[in-house]
């Protein structure tokens, strides 16, 4: 019986550093509200031109494994993308997840309300290429009608 359980034991001491490990790969919802937070203030501080230049940029200060910064106008143009450029200019007002929920609405009314929230949807795990349950801070940039979001994939 006891070495069935040291067998057992070994087994799951094994298995927990690739689980942490996993885990690692994947940012925190902490980690990606303090993101936003940095990318409204980056914005307002730096102006557009440089803060969009470093959002855009692969591999900058506002990409960690699958986060991203991502920036649109209280009109659901997006301004900046971190993770997909030709998102750039476009206008998502209208842009569905894959259950159909309007998400990008729903992140419009948090901008305009100019306190930060959660926004919970469905997108593509830039890690996984699957369709993963997200869930996305919204920051508004202060003085602007811009506001700066990032999403954490939920496990």
């Amino acid at each position: 019986m006891f070495k069935k359980f040291i067998a057992a034991f070994a087994v799951i001491a094994a298995l927990l550093p690739g689980a942490a490990l996993a885990q690692a790969k994947n940012g925190t919802k902490a980690e990606a509200q303090a993101m936003a937070k940095k990318a409204a203030a980056f914005i307002k501080s730096q102006g557009t031109e440089k803060a969009f230049a470093e959002i855009n940029k692969q591999g900058g200060q506002f990409h960690d494994r699958d986060l991203y910064v991502f920036v649109g106008n209280l009109k659901g143009i997006w301004q900046a993308h971190g993770q997909n450029p030709k998102l750039i200019g476009r206008d998502l007002s209208e842009l569905k997840d894959a259950d159909g929920k309007p998400f990008i609405k729903e992140i419009l009314k948090v901008a305009e309300s100019g306190k930060g929230a959660w926004v919970d949807y469905k997108w593509t795990n830039p890690l996984t290429k699957a369709v993963e349950a997200k869930t996305s801070w919204i920051e508004r940039v202060p003085g602007t009608d811009l506001f700066a979001g990032v999403g954490a994939y939920q496990q």
